[in-house]
């Protein structure tokens, strides 16, 4: 007597398979498809959210903030003088023609009002021109400097503000605790939170704000490593109770604390992924139930009940993972680049390679998970389990 070779069921078979019931398919194909887009969702939300600070911050930039106030700027109250202070006590900062890079600022989260907007609250920001030597990142794409009265609006500021881009340009008057201010200009700062900030002159944010101090001063060093400078000037100078901080640091932090939010995302999808594997359960198991006669021949005619399962797992995938290739285009088209508004700023939906890996992998394990309680409930039997000998 000779044993039949055994091998897998050929792979025409899953596919015919799926074309047989396309009620079916289409269910599998968009529940997997919806749960694909919403964890490429939660990830480009991530993904953007933390591009975003991490951009924000320079590695060549330290904060000096009122001691207690490393987690809060705009807490922060340091006297007016410690800006020349830094500027004389500590070295290794950098310097533009002969300019050192030193810049106090004020920090306020106020309401502003536009005529389409109505009020919205927006992060101010009061500056000199040494802001431009400590955030080198920052051009103005329109308009100039703002003078006394003026302001200096971000690019991405109009999402905070409610209103169009077209409604925010040169010229346009936008009023703040009841005293209009003229937008002198438009600056960008590509993946910082300050494209979505309104930029004062520091004087006028000062009286308006009915202050005598800064929020912070901000130190450009020639070299990262010069941190030391700045913090042993922050040290001995025991008089200011100031807390030196590095500027990349600060918004690691404020990444931290926005940390909760993100995890809520990714528990919102597992959630929502959760109820379709359970809803596949069911449709597989009826699915492969009605086909018990047709499992238990091809078992007759030599097939393992390994070679079967893997068939069925088969046809799970094929489906699972279509609906992956067509969550894959959505996300690409209505994902990428999209604004989002969150309190500090406006990011974009980025989906980075990993992100689109989550995505792939999410839809392959919804094909397995999904497909194999149903296979094992319909080939209840031990899967290593050898067939009969067939003899000729």
């Amino acid at each position: 007597m000779k044993r039949l070779q055994l091998s897998l069921l050929p792979f025409a078979y899953a596919t015919r398979n799926l074309l047989r019931d396309i009620p079916r398919l289409l269910q599998i194909v968009a529940g997997s498809g919806a749960v694909v887009f919403l964890i490429f969702a939660a990830g480009a939300f991530n993904e953007g959210m933390k591009s975003m600070l991490r951009a924000s911050g320079s590695g060549h930039n330290v904060m000096l903030l009122s001691a207690g106030s490393e987690e809060s700027v705009e807490r922060s109250e340091i006297d007016v003088q410690v800006e020349s202070l830094a500027t004389a006590g500590i070295r290794g900062i950098d310097t533009r023609l002969g300019q050192p890079a030193v810049s106090g600022e004020v920090h306020f989260m106020g309401e502003l009002s536009t005529v389409e907007g109505g009020k919205q609250q927006a992060l101010l920001r009061g500056i000199t021109p040494a802001a431009f030597e400590v955030h080198r990142d920052v051009r103005i794409i329109a308009g100039e400097f703002p003078r006394v009265g003026e302001i200096l609006v971000g690019k991405q500021a109009y999402h905070i503000l409610g209103t169009s881009i077209e409604a925010i340009h040169p010229g346009v008057a936008i009023e703040f605790e009841g005293q209009h201010f003229t937008v002198s200009g438009i600056f960008a700062a590509p993946g910082t939170v300050m494209e979505s900030e309104v930029w004062f002159d520091r004087s006028d944010l000062m009286t308006m704000t009915q202050r005598d101090s800064l929020s912070c001063v901000i130190v450009r060093l020639q070299q990262p490593e010069g941190y030391s400078a700045a913090d042993l000037f922050a040290k001995q100078r025991l008089d200011l109770e100031l807390s030196a901080i590095r500027e990349a640091v600060y918004y690691d932090t404020l990444s931290g604390f926005f940390a909760p939010i993100r995890a809520m995302t990714w528990l919102t999808a597992g959630l929502i992924a959760a109820g379709a594997i359970f809803g596949g359960f069911n449709l597989l198991y009826a699915a492969f139930a009605a086909r018990i006669r047709e499992l238990a021949t091809l078992q007759a005619i030599g097939f393992r009940r390994t070679a079967v399962c893997i068939s069925l797992i088969q046809e799970s995938l094929l489906a699972t993972l279509s609906g992956t290739l067509l969550a894959a285009f959505a996300a690409v088209l209505l994902l990428e680049g999209r604004s989002v508004q969150f309190s500090i700023g406006t990011f974009s939906l980025e989906l980075s390679g990993s992100v689109l890996c989550s995505g792939l992998l999410t839809g392959m394990l919804l094909g397995v998970l999904g497909a194999v309680p149903p296979t094992l409930r319909c080939l209840p039997a031990q899967l290593h389990s050898k067939p009969k000998s067939i003899t000729k």
